[in-house]
């Protein structure tokens, strides 16, 4: 048998790093997630996003908040009494950050302080719920972060 030399040792590890690169070029991309942008209009949101603080700076100084239930019907969102939102509607948002396909928009309008998102539109996993009226014509917004199962 001969003896291996570094000519022999180059040439293998040379070897290993070839293969190391198309593993990395064929077989690692097959297992990668959904790799998305957030939103098409990431830099436009970008500029307003001062807005969004200011809203949740907003909603932060009230004694109580909109609160959420998870029931065998769907979400139940319900204001309390103290809130008065303009028009009664209020503007949510259930973010899916998985998959924008599933991502849930819609203006809705409170009654009795109250409203329902359907079971039916909400699949498993991690959302974030973002809720936005305003009052007064001032804007506040809340998130919460949910797990339906």
């Amino acid at each position: 048998m001969k003896n291996l030399n570094w000519g022999h040792g180059l040439m293998i590890a040379l070897g290993c790093f070839i293969l190391f690169i198309l593993f990395l070029i064929f077989i690692f991309p097959m297992g990668k997630q959904n790799a998305e942008m957030i939103s098409n209009n990431y830099y436009e949101e970008e500029l307003k996003y001062q807005d969004v603080i200011d809203a949740k700076n907003n909603a932060a100084k009230l004694e109580k908040t909109p609160t959420y239930k998870i029931t065998s019907e769907g979400l139940l969102i319900t204001f309390p009494e103290t809130i008065k939102v303009d028009e009664n509607t209020v503007n949510f948002v259930l973010f899916r950050t998985e998959d924008s396909n599933l991502d849930v928009k819609k203006e809705v309008t409170l009654q009795h302080n109250l409203f329902l998102i359907p079971a039916k539109v909400i699949s498993k996993g991690s959302y974030t719920l973002k809720l936005k009226w305003t009052e007064n014509k001032k804007p506040y917004q809340v998130d919460y972060d949910i797990l339906w199962k």
